[in-house]
């Protein structure tokens, strides 16, 4: 039965997707002239308009705090804690400024339309039980940032599927400091009751987001940036 259930909002998604196609040409001429500037743009114009249009959708009560400590320009690592799905459309919706892609378990990368469109924006896969492969990723993110491009990570590794926490991958935020680029903490609750709290989507879903000052990494410490994963947790965990 909740597969059933699962249909429409499975080609409503689909479809949202489908309609990037204008943005996604622009992304890939951009791309291939080596014009990053202009790359942004369009990715940032495709994921805002996509991440919009799902909370439409989907009538999500979305609340934000503290949209004042978005920088006006990246690049810049965001590290949230992942608690469904539909934290990416959300995250998409609300870090509106400039362009970011994901850090996203290498599955999702075989998912139609969208794993495609996850690559398409700058996202990269991970495979975490590949020590070797997940190096990789991390170098492949660090040079996309060295490029001017912003990343979201969630360090958790997979989502919680509830309103709990796990403790964050402590190599996790090297992706930040080694380029030495902003962190900006973000704390998301409630996106669990969309799917993964029934098995089904459901609208109207109340969700809050928060936004927390950006944490420089620049000329940081080796105690520092060892000690990060642990200090941006915290703050994480104490936006929920």
């Amino acid at each position: 039965m909740k597969i059933f259930r699962n249909i429409i909002p499975g080609i409503k998604i689909c479809c949202s997707l489908w309609q990037l196609r204008p943005y996604n040409r622009e992304i890939t001429k951009a791309k291939e002239a080596g014009n990053f500037e202009r790359e942004r743009e369009y990715i940032l114009k495709s994921t805002g308009q996509w991440g919009n249009h799902i909370v439409k959708a989907f009538e999500i009560d979305l609340v934000v705090n503290g949209r004042e400590n978005l920088p006006s320009n990246g690049p810049a690592v965001f590290v949230g804690n992942h608690q469904s799905f539909a934290d990416i459309p959300v995250a998409c919706a609300v870090l509106d400024n400039f362009q970011f892609g994901f850090v996203a378990r290498d599955n999702l990368a075989r998912v139609p339309f969208y794993g495609r469109w996850m690559s398409r924006i700058r996202g990269v896969f991970i495979n975490r039980e590949d020590a070797r492969s997940s190096l990789r990723t991390i170098e492949e993110g660090i040079a996309l940032l060295e490029k001017g491009f912003s990343l979201m990570i969630f360090p958790e590794g997979t989502r919680s599927q509830s309103a709990s926490m796990a403790e964050f991958k402590k190599g996790s935020l090297r992706l930040a400091t080694k380029p030495g680029v902003p962190v900006i903490p973000v704390s998301i609750n409630g996106t669990y009751h969309i799917f993964e709290e029934s098995g089904y989507v459901k609208k109207g879903a109340h969700v809050n987001l928060t936004i927390h000052p950006a944490i420089g990494t620049k000329g940081m410490s080796r105690t520092d940036a060892n000690n990060l994963a642990a200090k941006v947790e915290a703050i994480v965990r104490s936006g929920l």
